[in-house]
């Protein structure tokens, strides 16, 4: 008997105690319900960017596979402003039922560390369905760098501290922090020299305005490599990548450097694991088709699925990385 409490009141409890247990053994039985009638509607893939961009250009290439093999239509809905906070906010406060999704970049673990306008969180309001591309970051120079490697870049930068110029598309970029990130472990010091957006950055690396240039691969910017008019030091992901032809990995010279730009797929937390683990497997078996692979090659991106614990890990891991990097080098946002 529970002390202090009357015979009625016991009985009570002990029935709400007793629909308690009935209810939490009901919950994944009701998942697994929810999830074999998924999905029973449209689905609404949230792009926090304007239209045109290479987020938009990815997302709609797997629009319609998707649609194929979830037997239902895919929606691709632009909600651009505040750097994609507005959209990522938007879903974080959807249902999660995995009928409203993001389809963010870096920028989501990112955003909240540097802006006021991003109340959320990246760890914990949303569900990773799976990592969707890679575009790593190359490393580049105006050829009157006396350089032809990392190594050489990193010594003439020991050599002369403060003097190399860097550009970047704007404060708290991911260029920007890939660059710091990159300084932080080679221990160097560059002057950042920000620009609004990045075909100025690959003007300025052209003409010798700035000397180093950590930014994304593109067909102009190759075009440059090619011409000898920019010279590639290496490229920043973990082995030699088929989209920067030619390039060391950074990492040979700097052990566990990494700065790849990725896209990936989310919903609300909550969502439940069986639909998760639907969404999953449509948007894996949409990245294998050759068709959608060689679309995201002519945007500059590698199809690359994963298992939402995989994306899960790289988010976690991301945000240990930026946030090192943010407080370090003192980037603030707006």
């Amino acid at each position: 008997m529970t002390p202090g409490i009357d015979a009625p009141r016991r009985s009570l409890l002990a029935t709400l105690l007793g629909l308690c247990a009935l209810c939490a053994c009901a919950l994944p039985e009701f998942a697994h319900a929810q999830a074999a009638g998924f999905p029973s509607r449209p689905i609404t893939i949230v792009v926090p960017y304007p239209p045109g961009g290479t987020t938009d250009v990815l997302a709609r290439t797997l629009q319609e596979p998707m649609q194929r093999f979830l037997g239902q239509p895919v929606i691709v809905e632009n909600k651009p402003g505040a750097a994609a906070v507005l959209g990522a906010k938007f879903v974080a406060n959807a249902p999660g039922d995995g009928y409203t999704l993001l389809f963010p970049n870096n920028g989501l673990v990112i955003s909240p560390q540097i802006s006021k306008e991003a109340n959320y969180d990246a760890l914990k309001d949303f569900a990773p369905v799976s990592l969707v591309s890679l575009q790593p970051m190359i490393l580049t120079t105006n050829p009157v760098v006396p350089a032809t490697n990392v190594r050489e870049l990193i010594a003439h930068a020991k050599a002369n501290p403060g003097k190399l110029e860097y550009a970047t598309a704007g404060p708290a970029s991911f260029g920007h922090l890939a660059t710091e990130l990159f300084s932080q472990q080679a221990g160097i010091q560059m002057v950042h020299v920000p620009y609004k957006g990045q075909a100025p950055t690959t003007q300025a690396i052209l003409t010798g305005e700035s000397k180093v240039l950590l930014s994304t691969t593109s067909s102009q910017m190759n075009a440059f490599i090619k011409e000898g008019k920019v010279r590639m030091l290496g490229v920043a992901s973990k082995k030699a990548s088929p989209l920067a032809p030619g390039a060391a990995p950074i990492a040979e010279t700097l052990p566990g450097f990494e700065a790849e730009v990725w896209f990936g797929l989310v919903a609300p937390k909550g969502t439940p694991a069986p639909v998760i683990a639907k969404l999953n497997d449509a948007v894996v078996k949409a990245l294998a088709l050759p068709e959608v692979q060689q679309k995201f090659e002519i945007a500059g991106a590698a199809a690359t699925g994963s298992t939402p614990a995989e994306f899960a890990r790289r988010i976690a891991d991301e945000y240990g990385i930026w946030t090192a990097v943010i407080r370090d080098a003192k980037i603030e946002g707006k």
